[in-house]
């Protein structure tokens, strides 16, 4: 079985293209980009004749079974709900949406058409991710008692949309991780803002807060998870983490990138508690034709100029693993991971967190997505 696969953006998107091209499930069929020169220069590139410079035109076309959106965060609610619409399944960027609103239209929207909607959530895919899942599925790390994750990065200079955006409207690679592990459905959330953002780009959204640090409550579960993003006037250097802690070992992110993650072990003599490890990649839970994607991806310069297939593929070595998740659920007519009453509610929580930090920390209540 052979699925079409359009991907709808080339910037990040472009890193997807050959992952498809080699998929033994898939026909990178259809690009999609509004800037034509960059269109044929990315379809000239990898040998992909179907072009589309509008996504009406493309979410026309009978041939396309599924749509890979990679375009702005503005953009993603509307081109999803249009894909689904069209008869398309549908993989998305993250987040899913920007408003509790738009999540709840997209489950809806999914439940009407019986189509598969994915948001491609890279931390729940990454090398890490995947290694601590192992080891609490073989029952190495006993009760899970506590989770925690942080995403920090400085975005000066990003343009568009990015100037003061609330640090929790983008919260899904701390979210996912805490919330994906066990599966766990967050029930409510707390937030509070912390610092204050330079002034220029307080207006933009009309948020303050250089850091939001949130807790999540989750649904039928004892436990409950923090996290914390910067964005802005935040020194720090980039780090997305995510720390696990069980009764028996827990698990800590490095504090600098390209150190090794520590494994903390119960009962040891003290000094023999923590100790460095290093992650296993995970690309045999792949097919061959997509293995090395786990190691080396395409990397669209920022020029343009040219594109490579030597640099790192970074996110962890998520990106084929997604592909292969997507493209599998389509295949075995199942609900990909995560899904998409999965996806609003890890996006949702990000959202409401930042209505609660602005309101000093209420609580807020997570939608039923699973009874819409």
């Amino acid at each position: 079985m052979k699925i079409n696969i359009a991907i709808v953006g080339l910037g990040f998107g472009a890193e997807f293209i050959p992952i498809y091209q080699r998929h033994p499930h898939t026909n990178m069929y259809a690009i999609c980009q509004r800037n034509t020169e960059k269109l044929n220069e990315i379809g000239d590139a990898f040998g992909i004749e179907k072009r589309y410079s509008n996504i009406d035109d493309l979410l026309a076309d009978p041939n396309v079974d599924a749509v890979h959106i990679n375009s702005p965060i503005h953009n993603h609610a509307e081109q999803t709900l249009k894909a689904l619409r069209a008869g398309k399944h549908v993989a998305c960027t993250v987040p899913m949406a920007t408003s509790v609103e738009e999540c709840m239209e997209i489950v809806k929207t999914c439940n009407e058409t019986g189509k598969k909607y994915m948001m491609m959530e890279t931390v729940v895919y990454s090398r890490e991710f995947l290694f601590v899942k192992e080891l609490y599925e073989k029952g190495e790390l006993g009760k899970i008692q506590f989770l925690k994750a942080s995403h920090q990065q400085d975005m000066d200079g990003w343009p568009g949309y990015w100037p003061g955006l609330p640090p929790m409207h983008y919260a899904t690679h701390c979210v996912g991780p805490v919330a994906g592990l066990l599966q766990l459905e967050a029930e409510y959330v707390s937030c509070f803002g912390s610092g204050t953002i330079r002034e220029e780009l307080i207006p933009h959204y009309n948020s303050p807060f250089a850091v939001e640090s949130a807790h999540i409550k989750f649904k039928d579960s004892d436990l409950s998870a923090y996290v914390y993003r910067s964005l802005f006037d935040t020194a720090r250097q980039y780090r997305e983490s995510f720390e696990v802690y069980g009764s028996l070992k827990s698990f800590e992110w490095p504090l600098i990138e390209g150190e090794d993650p520590v494994i903390h072990t119960a009962k040891k003599p003290e000094p023999e508690i923590p100790e460095r490890v290093k992650v296993p990649d995970f690309a045999h839970y792949l097919p061959a034709e997509i293995q090395s994607f786990t190691t080396q991806g395409v990397y669209n310069e920022e020029d343009n100029a040219h594109l490579s297939f030597i640099q790192g593929s970074g996110h962890g070595g998520s990106h084929p693993h997604m592909v292969h998740e997507f493209v599998s659920a389509i295949v075995e007519d199942r609900d990909p991971f995560p899904n998409a009453v999965q996806s609003a509610n890890w996006t949702s929580v990000g959202i409401l967190a930042h209505d609660s930090a602005m309101e000093g920390g209420k609580l807020k209540n997570l939608p039923d997505y699973g009874s819409l």
